[in-house]
């Protein structure tokens, strides 16, 4: 079989190399950002261009680039864009019985302040399917509460991509931190200790980001305490599971610590005044919009209130959902339904063809293109489990899920489109070497490395979409580079996750999930306008961390030593 290596400076410039490998992403985050181009036109011609820059460029043998962007439709498909679609399908049938509407009810019976709603929705519930499901799980469930709360769409949207930063490096029960062991070859739960010395410091800061950017600085302090309690209480379970329990569970044992925690303080305390606008303070485009996608509408006033026997009906399809994801996403349910229920497919022609070389690996291996079709333990088919379980329970038909199954796939068409391209592009880049050439001129910063490693492991979630397959690309480099200078490799595997997380708000695929979760299609270039400097701010602030470990004490006390 006939190899190909891949080549990281084509033009014997590393300056003109890393511009042309950064043309997809710039083309795409363009014309997204323009608003001019809607989200599955610019993915489709975004991939177009990728493919050109690979195949001319990059001297790519062009049916391994059409193989490679195949492979990365087929994982757009599976499992990312097959979660958003049954996420989706449970929360329309939740809204077409009007249990959704009885939610609304619960949650304003918890708290009618919009600021405490964010942190016990977006931050908190968000935070327990990140680590139990991932890919996409948080940003799409909280988006679709939130818009059936009556936050504005723009509100909905960033915000949840916002709070959906902090638990990341942890979620789908740890992913991201055993991909970056595979590459590595650190311990997992070594790296899981020292992310948790990184991350909990932005798991206080983020909630108050978070209000801060809805409500203004005046509208945050009105409520710092219940702020201080909900991301206090989450970034110490985080400290706590991730250096002395496990990396894997820390996710949802915070969550559910953050989230009790706060429960409890508002049976006590109550802000002297309650933020009643669903809209974000200033200028917000969304308002006014009508979305797309069947969302419910605020409960009218005057409006009969829920019994307790209902409210408590509205719950059960939720907490089915959470119930059903979590057990899918442990390693026992795996380990039992995958020797059954899974196809792995070599892609032909592609597995095992291209070789990654140094300096991005210190010895050349195949690039291995293996699709694991674990259609049983997908995140998504629990989704769909619970979807249908709850269907049920609620009185639909056999033939009314099916119709209203097919009504999703329909409005959701463009995104699913959207999503697979841009996977694509993200699969291709990856095999033609593309953005390995991007990492290498990080790597090429010196002294300042822990400060533009970690905004590498950001690069790699932007580009990717996952801070999974950012640790995947990157963290065998930031293993070897650190190494080279005199470094904790495992300091800056490490800031590859922590750094990455602040990359998922802007990546193309999380924004049409929260633009889908909450209808506002059309609109995926207002949503990374406005997210974009907090992605970039906060990924400096992840940096400067690092670079404290790095060479300050007492931070770099902080640090594990290989």
């Amino acid at each position: 079989m006939t190899t190909w290596n891949q080549v990281y400076d084509p033009f014997g410039n590393a300056w003109l190399s890393t511009l042309a490998a950064s043309l997809p992403v710039i083309a795409l985050l363009g014309m997204i950002a323009s608003g001019k181009v809607q989200a599955h036109i610019a993915a489709v011609l975004s991939l177009v261009l990728a493919f050109c820059v690979a195949v001319f460029l990059f001297g790519m043998p062009g049916d391994l680039a059409l193989r490679a962007s195949g492979y990365g439709v087929a994982l757009g498909l599976f499992p990312i864009g097959w979660i958003i679609l049954n996420v989706i399908f449970l929360y329309r049938l939740t809204v077409e019985k009007g249990w959704f509407a009885t939610l609304q009810q619960s949650v304003a019976g918890i708290t009618t302040d919009r600021r405490l709603q964010l942190l016990l929705v977006a931050f908190a519930f968000g935070a327990f399917f990140e680590g139990a499901g991932g890919f996409g799980t948080p940003v799409a469930v909280t988006g679709a509460i939130l818009i059936g709360l009556g936050f504005s769409p723009l509100a909905a949207s960033g915000l949840s991509l916002i709070a959906n930063t902090a638990p990341v490096a942890y979620g789908a029960l740890g992913a991201p931190i055993q991909g970056l062991a595979s590459v590595t070859g650190y311990d997992p739960y070594i790296l899981g200790a020292m992310i948790g010395r990184q991350l909990p410091f932005f798991s206080v800061l983020v909630p108050f980001w978070l209000i801060w950017v809805f409500a203004g600085f005046r509208g945050m302090l009105q409520i710092w305490p219940a702020i201080a309690v909900c991301g206090g209480s989450f970034a110490l379970a985080q400290f706590g599971i991730s250096n002395y329990v496990n990396p894997w569970i820390v996710d949802i044992g915070a969550a559910l610590v953050s989230m009790g925690a706060l429960v409890l303080f508002l049976k006590y305390w109550r802000p002297a005044t309650i933020w009643t606008s669903p809209a974000l303070r200033g200028n917000d485009p969304s308002i006014g919009y009508v979305t797309a996608a069947g969302g419910a509408l605020p409960t009218p006033a005057g409006a009969r209130t829920a019994s307790s026997r209902e409210i408590l009906l509205a719950w059960v399809p939720w907490i089915i959902l959470s119930v059903i994801v979590a057990i899918w996403g442990t390693k026992f349910f795996k380990d039992i339904v995958d020797p059954i229920f899974i196809w792995n497919y070599p892609v032909p022609g592609l597995h095992n063809v291209i070789m990654k070389v140094p300096p991005v690996v210190a010895k050349a291996h195949p690039e291995a293109a293996i699709f694991k079709f674990a259609y049983m333990s997908y995140t998504g088919t629990g989704v769909l489990f619970a979807a249908l379980i709850s269907g049920v329970i609620m009185g639909f038909s056999p033939w009314r899920l099916v119709k209203a199954y097919i009504e999703t796939i329909w409005v959701l068409r463009y995104s699913l489109i959207t999503i697979a391209a841009m996977l694509a592009l993200g699969v291709l880049t990856r095999y033609a070497g593309v953005d390995a050439t991007l990492g290498l001129a990080f790597a090429g910063t010196g002294i300042l490395y822990p400060f533009f490693g970690t905004l590498l492991g950001w690069l790699g979630v932007a580009l990717t979409g996952s801070d999974t397959a950012s640790n995947v690309l990157f963290g065998g480099l930031q293993k070897i580079t650190s190494e080279q200078l005199g470094l904790s490799g495992i300091l800056m595997a490490s800031a590859n996750s922590s750094g990455g997380v602040m990359g998922k708000m802007i990546d193309a695929q999380s924004i049409v999930v929260a633009s889908t979760a909450t209808g506002y299609f059309g609109q995926e270039g207002k949503i990374l306008r406005f997210v974009f400097w907090h992605s970039i701010v906060l990924a400096c602030l992840v940096g400067g961390l690092v670079m404290l470990q790095a060479y300050v004490h007492p931070f770099s006390a902080m640090v594990i030593h290989p």
